[in-house]
């Protein structure tokens, strides 16, 4: 009878396979949250220190755009990321959680 049994009947634990890019999948999303929360958190607190210290960060990335004019196409490549305390912390949560699982 027991190899009847379906793999969920058997109590068998889930697996993460620990790759580079769960990796960078963890940190990405724990950074996201945290800049959700980070906006959240400016919606709805009241002007102060608080709020300042949790809100004021800095964007690194390619401002402004860069562009090539080829006459038959024009490409245009930028980007800019917002980072804060908050997502800081969401990153540093998503690689305790990686480590965890």
């Amino acid at each position: 009878m027991a190899g009847l049994m379906g793999q969920s009947e058997r109590g068998a634990v889930a697996i993460l396979r620990k790759t580079p890019w769960m990796f960078v999948f963890f940190i990405f999303t724990g950074g996201l949250l945290g800049g959700v929360l980070g906006e959240i958190l400016r919606a709805l607190s009241p002007d102060g220190v608080i709020r300042d210290l949790f809100l004021i960060g800095f964007d690194p990335g390619i401002n402004p755009p860069f562009t090539l004019n080829l006459h038959l196409i024009s490409l245009t490549v930028g980007f800019t990321v917002r980072v804060n305390l908050l997502t800081l912390l969401g990153m540093i949560l998503g690689i305790y959680i990686y480590k965890q699982a």
